[in-house]
């Protein structure tokens, strides 16, 4: 870091955030950054969040210790999510408006958070899902990786062999053994060889994405999505364990991201106050993208707020580069916005609207309007829950301000000039598309 900058991003947490002199000394030191990513993981599947029927209390301890986001939005399917948080650009710029051009992306064309952050000196680490952006995690700048093909591939037997890749290595995975507990075991290894020095891991975690199986908590009869849920919630609280046995959790920034919303099959019981969200994973409805988003950092960032601002996941990339001091990549156009001021308890510079898009469908929406690519405009004044079409804005003063407003971000952000869709539409595996159409596993295959 130069020795400017990191002057002044210690002046920024000792001065903005009021930063005790005690806490002076962790803002001192470079920030490990730790992500999760929890597959398919929707708003509605978080206690802290309002669930009806699911328990998280160690994400609830958190967000309770931390900054609950409460409009923190994604891209609505796996792997255009996760393209849009690591390269911090739109889908019509990097093509990965489906999931089948995610895995075309290459390193040439996009750069990453590992390889902006290792301009500051920071070792990387990917741990769970990456196949949907081809090639491996090491070629888009990761040092060390761990990962494995599919979905729900969690056990092996004598009938049915599952395998996973452990730094360029193919490996077995042994009968007995649960997927997610070996996952976990490398990342405390990486940890423990790494405490010496500023670290970046992207914990991508799968527990709720289908196939749903059994955990090893499981018990015969039991409900195995709230069982996964809770075997999820369990890896996170030993993952704070480690940080403390290290003593690295007080120089660790911790944000939690859903990477969309609750899947399709599963979406009916991701209640909140009695309530279904509107829309799930894979719809361009408020229930796809709003995902619950956590950060925490003790004695750095606040305890016990709750943010309203709109913040996207192409927001992370540059947070991440404003708080190490890395220098933002300049060969692409980056959509993101730091709120780096936001996890310090400051106003910063909020944005007024947020894009989403996917396959051959988008929107553009701030605070209470949204205006999709067809030019519906809903009143999004009682969403995540309802989205009311305004069929008559032309006689309604405000309704007509935020169409015309809505209107002039899209004609600027001009998506139509970008790459767009070349299969169904959907946004999902043409694969999954032919195979059995209408079947809700089939989609939450995706």
């Amino acid at each position: 870091m130069k020795k400017v900058h990191y002057l002044a991003i210690l002046l920024l947490f000792t001065t903005i955030s009021g930063v005790s002199a005690q806490n002076k000394n962790k803002a001192i030191a470079k920030p490990n950054i730790i992500f999760i990513l929890a597959d398919d993981l929707g708003t509605g599947d978080v206690s802290c969040y309002g669930s009806d029927n699911n328990k998280t209390p160690v994400i609830d301890k958190l967000a309770k210790e931390g900054i609950r986001f409460q409009h923190a939005y994604t891209a609505p399917l796996c792997g255009p999510s996760r393209s849009r948080i690591l390269t911090g650009r739109y889908a019509f710029r990097t093509g990965a408006v489906n999931q089948d051009r995610v895995g075309q992306i290459k390193p040439e064309d996009e750069v990453m958070i590992p390889t902006v952050l290792k301009t500051a000196g920071y070792t990387s680490a990917l741990v769970g899902k990456w196949n949907q952006l081809g090639l491996t995690p090491k070629d888009f700048g990761f040092d060390d990786y761990i990962t494995f093909k599919g979905s729900g591939v969690y056990w092996a037997n004598e009938k049915k062999k599952a395998s996973y890749t452990e730094n360029g290595k193919e490996k077995p995975l042994n009968s007995g053994v649960y997927m997610p507990d070996l996952l976990h075991d490398h990342l405390v290894d990486f940890l423990t060889s790494n405490k010496e020095k500023p670290f970046f891991l992207y914990y991508s975690m799968v527990h709720v994405h289908s196939l749903i199986q059994r955990t090893p908590d499981s018990k015969p009869g039991s409900d195995l999505y709230a069982d996964n849920i809770a075997y999820m919630d369990k890896l996170v609280g030993k993952l704070l364990t480690t940080l403390d046995d290290l003593k690295l959790r007080e120089n660790t920034l911790i944000v939690f991201m859903g990477d969309n919303g609750t899947a399709t099959k599963y979406a009916p019981r991701a209640t909140i106050g009695g309530k279904v969200l509107s829309g799930q994973k894979g719809s361009m409805l408020e229930g796809g993208s709003l995902v619950p988003t956590i950060a925490n950092w003790p004695g750095v960032v606040p305890s016990g707020k709750v943010n309203a601002d709109l913040i996207d996941s192409s927001d992370l990339l540059p947070t991440f580069a404003e708080l190490t001091g890395a220098p933002l990549p300049t060969k692409n156009v980056l959509d993101g916005r730091s709120f780096l001021p936001q996890l310090l308890g400051k106003k910063g510079k909020p944005k007024e609207y947020i894009f989403m898009e996917l396959g051959n469908k988008w929107y553009v929406r701030n605070a209470k309007w949204k205006l999709t690519r067809e030019g519906e405009l809903f009143d999004m004044s009682n969403a995540p829950f309802e989205e009311k079409l305004v069929t008559n804005y032309a006689n309604d003063a405000v309704a007509n301000a935020a169409q015309t407003r809505l209107k002039a971000v899209l004609k600027e952000l001009a998506p139509e000039k970008g790459i767009l869709d070349d299969a169904d539409g959907s946004g999902r595996h043409a694969s999954n598309v032919n195979k059995k159409k209408g079947s809700k596993e089939d989609k939450d295959m995706d």
